[in-house]
């Protein structure tokens, strides 16, 4: 396989313990694992020496807002923001809060989120991010389990940081607004004990004191971060300064063999939740770069309008996200007219064929990319020329569209929060790679293990199994919770859960979900993670959950229909309404499953595989609703409980 080279044998199973594969580790890393930089010993070194390299570059930028509109975007410098670090770190150890002590951080993604950040690493204080669509219950039990002293709140937040109250003021003491607080809302957390502050308020509160930064070792803790669980309570993730670092490393090796290295002049729009370790790190290794960050409105729709304003180079996203693009710019296609809508497909096609055939996508047709394509390019701000997609698969055909029409490179990543995020991400200019994850980043070993009771065999010619990780990477436990840490990790190697597929090219595919298993009435397993990986991929479709009971012979599903598609299909079927109402249409239902059933032959799924019935639901699954995790993740014991009414009535008039 190209881009790995094996560093241990594969290993058949023994009574109780399946076969594992061989251990693999890129290419890049045939040597040897690179070894985090010199004398940074600490994500406090990482922004420490930055500053001392790159004082005067733009760090940190907000958009201004004149006459209550978004203007230009605003910025402190390197060392504008390392002054106000350690004004807010010793205006956090005057309040009692040392080294080993636990802050949170609770709301949006904005220049106070990274000093808050970056004062908590200077002071070896563990930063808890709180996701800011997460709930009261949430917050509280995730301020209470890590006993957290001190929270940054967003303003916008307070109201919803109070509602945790009073459970959570067993441990809290300080609240610090990002902005203003009123005098109303101090009160209300003094009755609980708390001393709360604006942010004007509490860069002054140190001012009289002078404190020695501690030392801080590489194994010490940098960060807790809580999982947006599926199921449960969230588990606290320990991420130690040594992972963080060892990401960065081998994430810098794997650049450098690609030619894509960081400069000081990229630019990067933070717009993901900086409570994700994806986006951490990310930030993490702008920072070290001495390049800048700009952070987003905070409003989806306005999301492009930022970009526009901001023009970054390197822009990280969400599956999500992408589809949003992706429909957009269909949607735009498909309302331009014959001649240009013939032009695009024209010159797609050529691209796309020219990319196959091994030109570099610069190369490719640099002519059409003028004329055509650079209008893509020129909506996502025309700097852009790395874009990263991680956190939940991409769809196949949303990828290959993007890698033609953008002018950058398109790449797919995995990781988990317990491996410090990036794990394995697919390279540029490599099309065999499309719909894959890629190789493993220089920094870790990993192996596939056999599940024999879902059929995956690690040994078999084209190997399958759980895909398994070993490295300086990975998180150090569950915080309080040695035992959930004792599943997962055993003999060095963390079990992700995930089942991977190794392709010829030694880039990996995710198939499966080991968890993700039921069983139907007449005893087939079904793996319905494969299922919906393989019927999402229909155009006419967004997003699918699939489900199936043990009382059951068939499966049902529950589909956000593409809204182009849908309407397009109305128009073409002389079929009029709303896209609600389109949905509700027993043809439009038709239609959908017959799109499944076609798939479904064409990936040769088992007669139980197919799906018998569908709900068209014109609203997206969504946060709000609790049916979705803040990385988009499918919740699926929430979306059994919200749509059980309409999975019943599916079986009931399908026997």
């Amino acid at each position: 396989m190209k881009y790995l080279v094996e560093v241990e044998k594969c290993r058949e199973g023994t009574t109780g313990s399946p076969s594992v594969g061989p251990v693999y580790r890129s290419v890049f890393a045939k040597d040897g694992f690179p070894p985090p930089v010199p004398g940074v010993d600490s994500c406090w070194d990482v922004f420490r020496l930055s500053v001392e390299r790159n004082p005067g570059n733009r760090m940190l930028g907000r958009r201004e807002i004149v006459d209550g509109k978004a203007g230009k975007y605003v910025w402190l410098t390197y060392k504008e923001v390392y002054d106000i670090v350690m004004k807010v770190g010793t205006s956090i150890r005057s309040c009692g809060v040392d080294q080993g002590n636990c802050c949170g951080i609770y709301g949006a993604n904005c220049p106070e989120w990274i000093i808050s950040m970056e004062a908590c690493n200077a002071h070896g204080i563990y930063c808890v991010p709180l996701y800011d669509t997460l709930g009261a219950g949430a917050v509280e039990f995730i301020i209470s389990h890590a006993e957290v002293q001190i929270v940054f709140v967003d303003e916008k937040k307070i109201v919803e940081l109070l509602k945790a109250f009073p459970n959570a003021a067993k441990f809290l003491r300080i609240i610090v607004s990002f902005g203003n607080i009123s005098p109303e809302q101090k009160e209300e957390f003094g009755q609980f004990g708390l001393r709360a502050y604006s942010w004007d308020e509490f860069l002054f509160l140190g001012n009289s004191q002078k404190v020695d930064l501690p030392l801080i070792n590489k194994t010490d803790i940098c960060t807790i971060m809580y999982t947006s669980g599926t199921t449960g309570d969230p588990k606290g993730v320990l991420i130690s300064n040594e992972s963080i670092l060892t990401l960065m490393a081998g994430v810098n090796r794997l650049l450098e063999s690609m030619n894509e290295q960081l400069q000081d002049d990229d630019v990067y729009l933070s717009y993901l939740p900086l409570a994700h370790i994806f986006d951490r790190v990310i930030e993490e290794m702008f920072i070290f770069q001495g390049a800048s960050i700009g952070f987003w409105q905070g409003d989806v729709k306005l999301l492009v309008e930022d970009i526009g304003a901001l023009k970054p180079s390197i822009f990280c996203a969400v599956p999500r996200v992408l589809d949003r693009i992706y429909t957009g710019l269909q949607d735009k296609l498909s309302k331009g007219g014959l001649i240009k809508h013939t032009l695009f497909n024209v010159a797609y096609k050529y691209k796309l064929r020219n990319m196959i055939n091994g030109s570099k996508h610069e190369e490719a047709a640099p002519f059409l990319d003028r004329i055509i394509f650079s209008k893509v390019k020129q909506g996502l701000g025309g700097n852009v020329r790395l874009i990263l997609s991680g956190a939940a698969p991409l769809a196949t055909h949303v990828e290959e569209f993007l890698r033609v029409v953008t002018c950058a490179h398109v790449q797919q990543g995995y990781g988990l929060t317990e491996t410090c995020a990036g794990t394995f991400v697919s390279l540029p200019n490599c099309p065999s790679m499309l719909g894959t994850v890629g190789p493993p980043v220089p920094n870790i070993d990993v192996r596939l293990e056999s599940v024999p009771e879902m059929g995956y065999d690690a040994l078999a010619d084209q190997p399958r199994g759980e895909i398994c990780i070993r490295g300086k990477t990975l998180f150090s436990g569950y915080h309080k919770r040695e035992d959930l840490t004792n599943e997962v990790l055993v003999d060095g190697w963390f079990h992700t859960g995930d089942i991977g597929e190794w392709q010829s090219d030694g880039s990996l595919k995710i198939i499966d979900r080991k968890k993700n298993i039921f069983k139907l009435s007449q005893g087939e397993y079904v793996a319905v993670e494969n299922l919906e990986n393989i019927y999402g991929s229909i155009a006419a479709i967004d997003s699918i959950w699939i489900y199936g009971s043990s009382f059951e012979s068939f499966l049902v599903a529950v589909i956000n229909p593409n809204i182009q598609a849908l309407e397009r299909w109305g128009e073409e079927n002389d079929v009029s309404g709303e896209f609600s109402c389109l949905c509700e249409n027993p043809k439009a239902k038709e239609y959908i499953l017959a799109e499944l059933n076609k798939t479904a032959k064409a990936k040769k799924l088992k007669g139980f595989e197919f799906i018998k019935a569908i709900h068209l639901d014109p609203v997206p699954f969504d946060m709000e609703r609790d049916l979705l995790t803040p990385t988009f993740k499918k919740k699926r014991p929430q979306l059994f409980n919200y749509y059980q009414s309409v999975i019943f009535e599916l079986y009931k008039s399908n026997k």
